[in-house]
């Protein structure tokens, strides 16, 4: 797999978003560590009057992700959640909508956080259990999470490569 030129060799990057959309869990949105990555790019107001942006690094998709083996040292995964959402709705707007392949999708989407992810790396996988519930998701992943919470319907999930 050729290697992105999105960097320079004096510049690596070291985190990669493989699902950025418009980074509203990032405190800095802007970090220089990481790639920011979606499979889409757009600008549009939400039905509050707010300005939603999703501009990622670089448009690709997470189940075929453009960089080579063990090239980051932590990966972010926070694919789509929503099964029933209008496609130009709101919420499919802001936080993407799952297909009918759900589950191989999400599969071949984790298996290529784990294959860029050095050795010892860490994934952080984000879940929203609204419509999916998150024990189907992990059994779908096949591979139980080192550490996590279980409070709310967002669930952050770490494992480790």
């Amino acid at each position: 797999m050729k290697q992105l030129e999105l960097f320079t060799d004096t510049e690596k990057k070291r985190v990669l978003d493989a699902c950025c959309g418009s980074r509203m869990f990032w405190f800095d949105k802007h970090n220089e560590d990481a790639v920011y990555m979606d499979n889409r790019e757009l600008t549009t107001t939400l039905c509050d009057g707010r300005t939603l942006e999703v501009k990622p690094d670089i448009i690709a998709d997470f189940t075929n992700i453009p960089f080579d083996d063990e090239t980051f040292y932590m990966v972010v995964f926070d694919p789509p959640h929503l099964l029933k959402a209008g496609d130009e709705s709101w919420l499919a707007l802001k936080y993407g909508k799952l297909n009918e392949n759900w589950k191989d999708e999400i599969r071949e989407g984790f298996n290529e956080c784990m294959r860029v992810l050095k050795p010892n790396g860490t994934l952080i996988f984000k879940w929203n259990e609204d419509q999916v519930k998150t024990s189907e998701v992990v059994k779908v992943i096949g591979q139980k999470p080192l550490i996590g919470n279980r409070r709310a319907k967002t669930h952050w999930m770490v494992y480790l490569k």
